[in-house]
């Protein structure tokens, strides 16, 4: 490792070797020679006179790229594809005068970025639906476990752990939903040349029209397309470019607030992430457990929220048919999102599947709260016993403004229910008042959601994407 010179941290800390490999080098080059290949073996059975001879001396050394031959070529000349074109032709000399036949820079460097998008949205997906089946377990194993929910961070009606996590895996499915949508339309551009026209084939066809209407749907094939995009400039839209970045935001937003979550539990004691045996807290204070890997969620999460606003502005800048004013751009920022995407979603699955629970604390801070919201409940029970239901109301609040002043004020425990059986009004003793106060009297129907959520919801999911199930983290302690 070069200690002289910048290093990514998304390549060093964050994203998988998997990820990282999918924006490589070879993987660009590699399929740059592939789409060669497959024009030139379009362009044969289209009725060029292109040898089989020459495509298999192509198909030879589609692999073993001659990497120095194509940088030293480029340090003369300046023009990447152009290097990468003579270097092929350096291996392949009975097929050098064909390749690349007809084409412009946007043929191989347009297609390899649909290529490779594709291929890292699978990866997404991949670890997207495993972060969704942890969840899922998780929200099964504690549907039951009574726990204070909150609305301004106050606490509120009680709630279940297992309910909580359902919400944020609602969010993680809405953004499966987005990227398979997104996946499903993306397409080649295909052949069109400088313009869009397909100009050069007219020539090279004799203006046969019928002939050139089948090169992109060809070349789609052969690449692992079902179409090409049927208009484009020289380059695809970059609008497209904006679509994915979006749904990267979008899984980003999701893993945001999840973390946002964990880390205020982790402050309330309740929930807490990972920590290993011998991981360091704090330099200073050596009894910290910080929730350091859901605050790296939340720290590439923000990265990748604003990432997507570079392909937007890049799609509403371009120039009619094409400016390079997008390359630059583009080389950063649409590797960066996958790859940020990739080590927030390693994070999510480490701290999803090893989230630990603390019931007793739970119990602790809902029990400090669930007087007050029993209050509805013990003033049925008092009207039962005799009581009138609009004086019992009035007492209840007088009772609780004074139990919320000792409790605050004074910074005791407590003790409404003690206030409660001294009223009369109630006619109610301590020990009654104290049977009220079980939690999942007070949850609702968040079990019965969360069995419905994960069967009918969660379920067909996992099951339609059970191939892809399995995932490990790949993460960076």
């Amino acid at each position: 490792m070069s200690t002289d010179r910048y290093q990514s941290p998304l390549s060093e800390r964050y994203a998988s070797e998997e990820m990282q490999y999918i924006f490589s080098p070879d993987m660009k080059f590699r399929t740059w020679r592939k789409l060669w290949i497959a024009l030139a073996e379009t362009e044969k059975e289209l009725g060029l006179p292109i040898t089989q001879e020459q495509i298999d001396e192509l198909k030879a050394h589609a692999e073993d790229i001659n990497y120095e031959v194509a940088k030293e070529r480029e340090r003369q000349v300046r023009h990447d594809v152009m290097s990468h074109v003579y270097a092929y032709g350096v291996q392949c000399p009975k097929a050098k005068g064909i390749i690349h036949l007809g084409a412009t820079s946007c043929y191989v460097g347009d297609n390899t970025d649909m290529i490779v998008m594709r291929e890292a949205l699978e990866l997404v997906r991949r670890k997207l639906v495993n972060v969704i089946a942890e969840l899922a377990k998780f929200a099964d194993s504690y549907k039951e476990q009574p726990t204070l929910a909150f609305t301004h961070f106050q606490p509120a009606q009680p709630t279940t752990v297992g309910k909580r996590a359902t919400l944020w895996t609602q969010e993680f499915l809405m953004d499966l939903e987005d990227l398979e949508y997104v996946l499903s339309t993306l397409k080649l551009l295909g052949s069109k040349g400088t313009t869009g026209t397909q100009a050069s084939f007219l020539e090279l066809f004799d203006g046969d029209q019928e002939t050139i209407d089948k090169i992109d749907p060809m070349i789609a094939e052969k690449m692992g397309f079902k179409d090409c995009y049927p208009v484009s400039g020289q380059t695809y839209s970059r609008k497209v470019d904006t679509r994915v970045l979006n749904v990267l935001a979008g899984i980003a937003a999701s893993a945001h607030k999840m973390s946002n979550d964990i880390r205020l539990l982790q402050h309330l004691k309740e929930v807490e992430e990972p920590f290993e045996k011998s991981q360091i807290g704090s330099s200073a204070m050596a009894y910290k457990r910080n929730p350091m890997r859901s605050e790296r969620i939340a720290s590439l999460s923000r990265y990748v929220m604003v990432d997507a606003l570079n392909p937007a502005i890049t799609s509403a800048t371009q120039w009619f048919e094409r400016t390079l004013d997008d390359s630059a751009n583009k080389r950063l920022s649409i590797p960066e999102g996958f790859l940020a995407i990739d080590g927030i979603l390693d994070l999510c699955l480490n701290v999803v599947d090893g989230l630990v629970v603390y019931p007793k604390v739970i119990e602790k801070h809902m029990m400090a709260e669930l007087p007050f919201m029993a209050t509805e409940n013990i003033m049925m029970d008092a009207v039962k016993a005799g009581g009138d239901r609009q004086e019992l109301h009035e007492r209840i609040r007088e009772l609780s403004m004074e139990a919320g002043k000792t409790v605050k004020a004074e910074g005791k425990d407590n003790n409404l229910l003690e206030l409660i059986a001294q009223d009369p009004a109630f006619n109610l003793t301590l020990d009654e008042l104290k049977k009220a106060m079980d939690p999942s009297r007070y949850v609702g129907r968040a079990p019965i959601q969360v069995e419905k959520f994960l069967k009918n919801v969660v379920s067909p999911v996992l099951e339609e994407h059970k191939e892809l199930l399995g995932v490990k983290a790949e993460i960076f302690v």
